[in-house]
């Protein structure tokens, strides 16, 4: 048999496999391969297909169609590993896709893999490239400077100042996702330079906030992204200040009480003047990071005048990207790209697409929808009782429709139908669906302003439910408490 010529040269020191050294590197036995399996993470698996298999061979439903609970059997199976992460986020995704086709839940693997067609899935890749073009350059680095000279070396103000720039960029970058891509890198480069490591309290507080409520800044504006322009269209006709009056209270709200919620959660991460150290130097701006920030205004620029081109905001994104990966004029080698991009993002965010894509085309989710919300007229008479069963059926079902778009177009419709009927304000209702769905994220799928940072940061599933647990009480009891008699003075009460 022939060999390369490496494999010919003799062994230098031990041979992996020379008899001497085969003695001391015994094969694993089978014991040793069930010990690499944990407890914990058996019951997690154990968990995971239990659910599944119960609500597969359970008797179907009145009013869900055989394929409908196939697809529902599936996503709260890729949900469940999700949560848990007992295997990557990624490889769940792909599974859900692979059983989607192996239950019949589908009629083809053309229709599994549906997120793989869908511009946003192309978007994300487009935005992490401009994230990645802002760190190479060194733009990152320069801005990373300023919020280290605004922050005075006091953690507090920086966290503080990142807050407030949720919704103040959104002026500039409507999309969350953009603004989070290109964050996250500024944001590391300051916490690398105060010499705050990725596992500590403040790293897990700055990155939680960017991941979990930076998205709330974008919602308060009419023009803030996918979520108020398809909301604004189901709940109504609205100008741009009607939305902002109606919406900006209850999502900058959330904004301060999910930050400060952070905070003490994180709050021993708060404490470290002692390791902040001074703001580097600026130095003149290099032609990379004149050429980085030209390509992220012209990005910006297409994205504010989308009225007048009509173009889907992934076309400007992967333009950006084009330009980013051109040689000599771009920022970063294919090589670079190939390397540091975060594919797994990709990944996770396509199948979410396709698994919920499946529960609506199947009719699951319009099933699920009514059935909670339709048997909330049952709990209880008093107004602000049902409304509180609502928001809890909002949350479970955000929890299984991770597109937000999905969950609007499913929830929004039967929601305000139930609310005429119980005598309460549709719009509100409507307004309430808006608020509990798109104010938590229960993990890393759950949507694409949250994924790459959470991936990035090494943020897990656990962690990041159990804040997304604590956000959706946290927002049911100021929209109670707060918004919903701040609706009733502007006009909209609960009861008309």
């Amino acid at each position: 048999m022939w060999l390369p010529r490496a494999h010919l040269q003799p062994c230098r020191g031990e041979c992996l496999f020379a008899p001497s050294v085969m003695a001391n590197h015994s094969l694993p036995t089978p014991s040793a391969f069930g010990q690499a399996v944990s407890v914990p993470t058996a019951i997690k698996v154990l968990v995971s297909v239990a659910l599944f298999l119960g609500i597969l061979l359970m008797p179907t439903p009145e009013g869900l169609t055989e394929t409908g609970q196939r697809a529902l059997a599936v996503m709260v199976f890729a949900v469940a590993l999700w949560a848990t992460e007992v295997i990557p986020v990624a490889v769940a995704g792909i599974s859900g896709v692979v059983l989607l086709v192996l239950v019949g839940a589908v009629p083809d693997v053309g229709v599994a893999v549906y997120g793989f067609s869908q511009p946003v899935a192309y978007f994300l890749i487009g935005i992490l490239t401009l994230g990645l073009a802002v760190q190479h350059s060194g733009l990152a680095e320069r801005l990373a400077t300023f919020l280290m000279r605004g922050a005075a070396g006091s953690p507090r103000l920086l966290y503080v100042q990142m807050l407030f720039s949720f919704a103040a960029l959104t002026f500039a970058l409507p999309s969350a996702s953009t603004r989070g891509a290109i964050m996250v890198h500024v944001y590391e480069q300051v916490l690398s330079h105060w010499n705050i490591p990725q596992g500590h309290p403040f790293y897990k507080a700055t990155m939680m906030a960017m991941g979990s409520l930076n998205r709330l800044g974008s919602t308060a504006l009419l023009a803030g992204g996918i979520t108020p322009v398809v909301a604004s269209g189901l709940l109504g006709d609205f100008s741009w200040t009607q939305w902002f009056i109606l919406m900006s209270v209850p999502f900058y709200a959330n904004l301060v009480v999910g930050g400060s919620a952070l905070f003490l959660f994180y709050r021993a991460g708060f404490r470290i003047q002692d390791a902040v150290a001074a703001p580097m130097p600026l130095e003149p701006m290099k032609a990379v990071e004149w050429r980085a920030g030209a390509i992220v205004m012209l990005t910006a620029m297409l994205w504010f005048t989308d009225f007048a081109h009509g173009l889907h905001p992934a076309a400007p994104a992967l333009l950006a990207m084009c330009l980013i990966l051109l040689p000599r004029v771009g920022i970063l080698g294919w090589g670079e790209f190939e390397r540091n991009v975060g594919w797994s993002n990709f990944f996770v965010i396509a199948t979410s697409l396709s698994l919920s894509h499946a529960l609506v085309t199947t009719g699951a989710a319009a099933w699920f929808s009514e059935t909670l919300v339709g048997g909330v007229s049952q709990v209880a008479s008093n107004p602000l009782l049902v409304l509180l069963a609502l928001c809890v059926c909002f949350a479970v079902l955000r929890m299984l429709l991770p597109n937000i778009a999905g969950y609007l177009a499913l929830v929004i419709p039967v929601t305000m139908a139930a609310a005429e009927s119980l005598g309460l304000d549709p719009l509100v209702c409507g307004m309430a669906a808006v608020v509990v769905g798109d104010s938590a994220v229960y993990y890393g799928a759950g949507g694409t302003s949250a994924v790459f940072v959470f991936q990035q940061a090494g943020i897990g599933n656990p962690e990041i439910f159990r804040f997304g647990i604590t956000m959706t009480i946290l927002v049911i009891a100021v929209l109670l408490l707060a918004i919903i008699p701040y609706w009733g003075l502007v006009g909209h009460p609960l009861v008309p």
